[in-house]
Parts: structure tokens; C-alpha cells; sequence
């Protein structure tokens, strides 16, 4: 009886260790880290889901405040969010989690960016030399389609999940600088 005892505690001791070690690895969050100057290069492989990139936080837009360029000597990557960031990052060393987001220039796109073109500078809103250098811009894009081989341009940038300073005297998450 007493061997029974020790066979069913020895079970229920195994069985709890089993399930601890499953809800251990369930509660892991992976993530994929992607080099700031590999960015451009691998971003395609990762389009929908969330990526890790480290670098300085360069520039956070006045105009709204819901964009950040992310930079580094050899890269830059846009963020978007739909909260607000401080300006108090700019300058900071930040581990940025995000969303890929893959945004595609067609011809179709180019057709529309010149009709925008042409609308905005014959009603006034733009310059002669704002409206060449647009002109010239595009010709870029379907120059870079030409020599690619695809109908397409595709411009990756991240979707705002989540940030960590991480060179502050204080290395906690520093979320409250996004409002």
C-alpha cells in the first residue's frame, strides 16, 4: 500500500513538472531580431509579424508626433504608432519591438503620384523646384523597378509595438514616453 502511495505521488510530481515546463515555453514571447542595417534586406521575410531592431531614435515628427525615424551609421528605419511619442527620445539608444509593414510602389502608384503632381503645383501649392524634384523622385522609382525586374518597389517600416531605452541611468521600459 505504501508503494502505491509513493507510485501515485511520484506520478502527480511528474505530471506537474511536465505541465510547468509546457506553460513555461507557451509564455515565452519569441521574438525576431533584425540588424538595423539589414533592415531593408530582411524585412520581406518578416511582413506581418513582430520584429526586434536597436538603434537611436533620430527624429519623432511635430506633426502629430506618431512617427520616429530610428537610426543607426549605416541604416534608418520609420515607425509608426497610433499613439503619440515624446520628443524626449530623440537621441536615445532604444530596443524597438514592431509590426512589418510592406508598402508597395506600383506604376499605378507613380500615375497617381503624378496626377497629385501636377494637381498641386497648377493650383499653387507647390513650387517649380518642389514640383521637379517629385517629378525626379518618381522617375527614381521606376527606374529602381526597371533594373529590379519587378513591377514593384516595396518600402518596409514598422508598426509601434513596444520600446525599452536602453542606454538610460534607469533601464526600465520607458512606454510612458508614448502617450
Amino acid at each position: 500500500m505504501r508503494q502505491l502511495t509513493y507510485l501515485i505521488l511520484a506520478l502527480f510530481v511528474l505530471s506537474c513538472n511536465t505541465k510547468e515546463k509546457a506553460k513555461d515555453t507557451e509564455t515565452t514571447n519569441i521574438k525576431n531580431e533584425i540588424a538595423l542595417k539589414n533592415f531593408d534586406t530582411e524585412a520581406a521575410n518578416f511582413v506581418g509579424e513582430e520584429v526586434l531592431v536597436t538603434g537611436i531614435v533620430d527624429h519623432v515628427c511635430k506633426h502629430g508626433g506618431k512617427k520616429l525615424l530610428l537610426v543607426n551609421n549605416d541604416a534608418q528605419v520609420h515607425i509608426t504608432s497610433e499613439k503619440r511619442f515624446s520628443e524626449d527620445l530623440v537621441g536615445s539608444k532604444i530596443n524597438l519591438t514592431g509590426v512589418v509593414i510592406e508598402e508597395r510602389i506600383t506604376e499605378a502608384t507613380c500615375l497617381q503620384m503624378e496626377e497629385d503632381n501636377m494637381k498641386s503645383h497648377s493650383e499653387g501649392m507647390s513650387t517649380d523646384e518642389q514640383f521637379q524634384a517629385k517629378k525626379k523622385h518618381i522617375k527614381q522609382y521606376r527606374d529602381q523597378m526597371a533594373n529590379s525586374g519587378k513591377d514593384y518597389i516595396s518600402n518596409f517600416s514598422l508598426e509601434y509595438v513596444s520600446l525599452k531605452e536602453i542606454e538610460a541611468t534607469d533601464e526600465n521600459e520607458v512606454d510612458s514616453k508614448v502617450e
